[in-house]
């Protein structure tokens, strides 16, 4: 059990066990969930996918893939699965 105080301004420090098993930096957000009378899940807040958008550079292919190929590989992957 790790314990720790609230200050008189209603401030408490997370402590450092805490902050590394959550992965959490300086100014990364936290949030709490009420679960029921007297507990609160601390989790740390996740970012939404379009936050992502760019972070990755894309690799262009040397030919594009016709509409047809596109739809062989789905039905080929999909009976694979035994979704056909």
């Amino acid at each position: 059990m790790i314990i720790s105080t609230i200050s008189s301004k209603g401030q408490v420090t997370i402590p450092k066990k805490i902050r590394e098993f959550l992965q959490l930096g300086t100014y990364d957000k936290i949030v709490f969930i009420p679960v029921e009378k007297g507990k609160v899940l601390i989790t740390s807040k996740q970012n939404p996918a379009k936050a992502l958008f760019g972070m990755l550079k894309h690799r262009r292919l040397e030919k594009p893939v016709s509409i047809e190929k596109m739809k062989n590989s789905t039905r080929k992957r999909r009976a694979q699965r035994g979704a056909i």
